[in-house]
């Protein structure tokens, strides 16, 4: 069992900047790729950014130059840096991780969302 918890999200005017941290703990062998999401209800989940376990990142356009995504290896933790926010930006934010389990086993494993909410 794999559990992904989230933390850091809230409330914050635009252009303040909030940071986004997501632990993945449980029956771990190694993570893969590691990422952000981020949904409103009724819409589709986007892409924010990933990391891959080598440092390699891709970013959507609307965060490219605001947004740093980062990962911890030795702590299963990715985090995700929200500078000069806008009010587009609020969502729920979602972190996401592909997972090998010590069983061999893959998956992808979702946490189960942290708000930001940023005002005008």
């Amino acid at each position: 069992q794999v559990q992904l918890v989230e933390s850091g999200g809230g409330l914050v005017q635009a252009g303040g900047s909030l940071r986004l941290s997501c632990v993945v703990s449980g029956s771990i062998f190694s993570i893969n790729t590691m990422g952000w999401y981020r949904q409103v209800p009724g819409k589709q989940r986007e892409l924010v950014a990933t990391i891959t376990n080598g440092g390699s990142t891709n970013y959507a356009d609307s965060v490219k130059g605001r947004f740093t995504i980062s990962r911890d290896n030795a702590k299963n933790t990715v985090y995700l840096q929200m500078n000069s926010l806008k009010p587009e930006d609020t969502f729920v934010y979602y972190c996401y991780a592909n997972v090998r389990l010590i069983t061999g086993f893959g998956n992808n494993y979702w946490g189960k969302g942290t708000l930001v909410t940023v005002s005008s």
